[in-house]
């Protein structure tokens, strides 16, 4: 019962890396997207959780509003940054971040939960987006904390109930200042 080889790998992970100073991750990003890196569950195989996205798509239990606003507004934030390019983190790829860390995860698991989650359309948009803004932001800016991802999807479910009030009144003024053009006809 006990075995004789290691059952495990122990190692960096390409955030970690990043964080230590590195000026590019040593493993490709191939390898990062097929999940051939040390790292936890969900921040592995961009493939596995692809496939889980397209899963929770057409179930409808996702929405692609929010995956999609994610993706925007993480990759000008990205391409932002390497036009500063103050410093290696800068200068990373902005595409490195999807396969780095628990970008996708979080991006497809938790950013899109029905319950947390903004629930107008336009509210989601708006939530995605700062949910990619403020992901990388916090991952490139803040070296105490090289993962931004979980941390920006808790900071936006707080805001969603008011971005979805915000968006629901500027709907109700602008259906109000309709009604009232058309009754002046």
């Amino acid at each position: 019962w006990i075995a004789e080889q290691g059952d495990a790998v122990s190692g960096a992970t390409p955030l970690g890396e990043m964080l230590a100073g590195a000026s590019m991750p040593s493993s490709s990003l191939m390898d990062m997207f097929t999940g051939f890196i040390p790292g936890s569950v969900g921040e592995t195989s961009v493939i596995a959780i692809l496939l889980g996205a397209v899963l929770l798509l057409v179930t409808g239990v996702a929405s692609w509003r929010i995956m999609l606003s994610i993706f925007v507004g993480a990759t000008l934030t990205g391409l932002m940054f390497n036009l500063i390019g103050a410093n290696d983190y800068m200068q990373l790829p902005f595409y490195y971040h999807f396969v780095m860390g628990g970008f996708m995860f979080g991006m497809v698991f938790m950013a899109t939960d029905p319950v947390t989650a903004a629930q107008t359309n336009i509210g989601k948009y708006i939530y995605g987006f700062l949910i990619g803004v403020m992901a990388i932001l916090i991952r490139v800016v803040n070296p105490a904390y090289p993962e931004g991802m979980m941390l920006s999807i808790l900071l936006m479910n707080v805001f969603a109930p008011l971005i979805d009030y915000y968006v629901v009144e500027a709907n109700i003024r602008r259906r109000a200042k309709r009604a009232k053009l058309a009754v002046k006809n």
